[in-house]
């Protein structure tokens, strides 16, 4: 080949990968431009879908939005920097992850409430309840004290003074009924029904499988004063991420606030 030649292929070889690297470049620029969120689809993801197809465009936020059906895997996802964020979680099931696992994450301000609920089948009222029926409730530790505090509130249990969320069965100290609790995965609650006298299911699974809190269930907690708020969960560190800071802002705005009124009439609550 010619020295002329040979100039002139290579002269053309690093153009052709001088564009490349270019694409490349532009190519990780639009997804650092993008907010990848982890969520419950219901009622998390529907939330933060409104949010991308109302808000988001007019602050220049681009949202890519995942949905998980577990409490295990967001977190797994966000801690593996497979997320940018996740929002599907309150602070004492955070607080817990942290504690079992070393998770260096910050959570941000509470966006909504989710009302744990007993639900029957077989029953329409809590007097109804007949003596040794089962009740099934969320087996994670932050939840189950939870169920365990709703069913303490309406008479069916009695705890030990100053159990607060973090109640288990070992702070019982009055079952009139002699009730057979039985702990099962969250998401399994609402399959329970066909089995139990009552189930205590979380707001999320109880909306996804058609319930409405407000109205079906037979007991519902307060939304005053309530530790299980949800909220958006960051690695600590990007919480000054212009990205996550433009959703804080939407999340929390009168818009977001009244599309929860108004979708989920009591059964979601705001909580702001």
């Amino acid at each position: 080949m010619h020295r002329r030649s040979l100039t002139a292929v290579l002269a053309a070889a690093t153009l052709v990968l001088g564009l490349a690297g270019c694409g490349s470049d532009s190519s990780e620029e639009t997804a650092s431009d993008t907010l990848k969120v982890g969520v419950s689809p219901v009622p998390h993801g529907e939330i933060l879908k409104y949010v991308k197809d109302n808000l988001a465009a007019a602050q220049g936020l681009k949202l890519d939005i995942v949905e998980f059906n577990d409490y295990i895997q967001p977190n797994v996802a966000l801690q593996e920097k497979q997320l940018d964020a996740n929002y599907f979680q309150h602070i004492p099931y955070l607080e817990e992850e942290v504690a079992a696992k070393g998770y260096k994450f910050t959570a941000l301000k509470p966006v909504h409430i989710e009302p744990l609920g007993i639900y029957s089948k077989t029953v329409k009222s809590l007097a109804d309840v007949p003596s040794g029926g089962v009740v099934a409730i969320p087996n994670d530790p932050s939840n189950s004290g939870r169920a365990l505090n709703l069913l303490a509130a309406n008479g069916l249990l009695t705890l030990k003074d100053g159990a607060g969320v973090k109640a288990t069965e070992k702070d019982i100290t009055a079952n009139p009924k002699n009730l057979k609790i039985k702990s099962l995965e969250a998401a399994q609650l609402p399959r329970s029904l066909e089995d139990t006298a009552v189930s205590v299911i979380n707001g999320n699974y109880a909306i996804e499988t058609g319930l409405t809190p407000a109205k079906d269930a037979l007991a519902l907690e307060k939304g005053e004063n309530n530790p299980y708020a949800n909220l958006v969960v960051v690695r600590t560190g990007d919480e000054s991420d212009p990205r996550i800071v433009k959703l804080e802002a939407l999340l929390h705005s009168p818009e977001v606030k009244k599309f929860i009124e108004d979708k989920y009439q009591g059964s979601v609550l705001p909580a702001f």
